[in-house]
């Protein structure tokens, strides 16, 4: 069988990130984005934002914004003379250059599954484990079209809570060269990622220069930022590494039900998270992330696809400030799908899909993704890097030149001939078209020779075949060093035994 992580052709993509330069589908007329864009101001002026952070709330106060409590209303205006002081792009700095991105623009940054707890190979489902997390780093460290392996693929359920970001962040740094997800969950967790950013950058005005990491804050909708979150949000922003803002609603339990409502609310939470963001430091780098899912309204789980969801990834915030703003687009392949099936793939493309043709410049949840967010799966994750490569291909523009036209072939060929043998197919024939290397496309007796294996059955295959050839980049011994010592420490200070370590220094 071919192997889906093959090295991408560089001819046909950017060495570093994908650039999709395709017009972009805009579902909102322009009265449509007035309405919006008049519901979050009002929101944010006549209902307000709770924030449950003493510092933040005095930051607010300061800037002269009206805070009652814990609640602060605000100047629409304000809020988008805030929004602008964020850049356009910037770039986050990996440990090895050629991973290093610039994030904005048309280059879309793809990052795997982010949070699930449970584990799924075959037709096992368990908790995820440490040495989970460890081969799922590998296979996005292997991946071209995964730009980042981000944090939490899995959690690792056998490492114990309190130091569990310690040994998550060192697992990162040590299997992966490439920019990596700083831990928010708490005050701790967030300190403590830096601190390991800051050995690895080589101290913290090299880190607040060129930042390592990225992390992501979300809403505790409706309209709340709770403590946990704000902390983290103070932390990262201080240290000048970017913030992603991210609301998590509910349509129907933590947002009306209507899409235009959801909209707004989105953007009332987004921009004033943004906002204090440039507050604590003017400046730092942030992506909006407007999201929203479905809730059933039942005991299920909520619906993370479906047209809803799909058409709520693709409107951008038209707000004078913030529309230049790079922002993540709600999903990359999600499904609710319980198995990697037939509804696992189409609602994946769904979702996928919307991300591609709206231009997100960053896309979660882009590989492994199943059971509404519950279930990062080894076969899903290597069927949704070909679904990466199959819409990077479809959405690189096609050249149109006179090489392109080919006369010359007809020229050689003439009528009623056979193009195969021409010249001009022979020098290209081996790049011209996309190969798919999971899929198919044995004819049916063959198919059935090689032992009639489904698509989920040859994920299986290549996943296995891919850890099996990955090599770990190198890291210096003296930085490796440091930041064992930093994890044992702390762990020790925690209260928590010591873990085995992965890597060794």
């Amino acid at each position: 069988m071919r192997r889906v992580y093959r090295k991408m052709q560089p001819e046909l993509y950017h060495r570093r990130m994908f650039t999709n330069t395709m017009p972009r589908y805009e579902p909102l007329a322009p009265e449509a984005i007035e309405l919006v864009e008049r519901g979050w101001k009002r929101l944010v002026s006549e209902i307000g934002v709770q924030f449950d952070e003493p510092r933040a709330l005095e930051l607010f106060r300061a800037a002269g914004q009206t805070v009652e409590g814990d609640l602060v209303r605000f100047d629409p205006e304000f809020v988008l003379e805030q929004v602008a002081k964020a850049p356009s792009e910037f770039t986050v700095y990996a440990r090895n250059p050629e991973h290093d991105l610039q994030i904005g623009g048309d280059r879309m940054m793809f990052i795997p599954a982010q949070g699930p707890p449970f584990v799924r190979i075959g037709a096992e489902r368990r908790d995820g484990t440490l040495a989970d997390l460890v081969s799922f780093i590998k296979l996005a460290q292997m991946a071209p079209e995964l730009d980042t392996p981000g944090g939490n693929i899995c959690e690792p359920d056998d490492v114990p809570l309190d130091s569990r970001h310690l040994v998550q962040t060192l697992a990162l740094i040590v299997h992966s060269d490439k920019i990596f997800k700083g831990m928010p969950m708490s005050r701790t967790a967030s300190e403590d990622s830096i601190r390991m950013g800051e050995i690895l950058a080589g101290g913290r005005e090299l880190l607040e220069q060129r930042p390592v990491m990225f992390a992501n804050v979300n809403v505790n909708s409706p309209l709340r930022y709770d403590v946990r979150m704000l902390e983290a949000m103070l932390a990262y922003s201080a240290a000048g590494q970017p913030v992603i803002v991210t609301p998590f609603l509910l349509m129907g339990a933590m947002a009306p039900v209507t899409i235009p409502s959801a909209l707004a609310q989105q953007m009332a939470e987004v921009l004033t998270g943004i906002a204090l963001v440039q507050l604590i430091r003017p400046g730092v780098p942030c992506v909006m992330a407007p999201s929203s899912r479905l809730s059933t309204c039942s005991r299920d789980l909520p619906v993370s696809v479906g047209p809803s969801r799909s058409w709520g990834c693709m409107p951008r915030a038209r707000s004078p400030a913030a529309t230049a703003l790079p922002w993540r687009a709600g999903g990359g392949t999600l499904t609710a799908s319980q198995s990697v099936d037939a509804q696992a793939a189409y609602e994946s493309l769904n979702t996928l899909l919307a991300a591609f043709m709206a231009g997100a410049n960053v896309v979660y949840q882009s590989a492994g993704w199943l059971e509404s967010g519950l279930v990062t799966c080894f076969e899903k994750f290597a069927l949704d890097i070909e679904l990466l490569q199959l819409l990077r291909r479809q959405f690189t523009p096609v050249t149109f030149d006179e090489d392109a036209l080919a006369f010359s072939a007809h020229a050689e060929i003439g009528p009623g001939g056979y193009f195969l043998g021409a010249e001009h197919t022979l020098q290209r024939f081996r790049e011209c078209f996309w190969r798919p290397a999971l899929a198919s496309t044995e004819n049916f007796e063959r198919w059935k020779r090689n032992g009639s294996h489904d698509a989920c059955d040859r994920a299986g295959v290549l996943w296995r075949e891919a850890l099996e050839r990955y090599e770990q980049p190198p890291l210096d011994e003296a930085v490796h060093a440091e930041l064992s010592e930093f994890v044992e420490r702390r762990t020790r200070e925690l209260g928590d035994d010591l873990f085995p370590l992965p890597g060794a220094a």
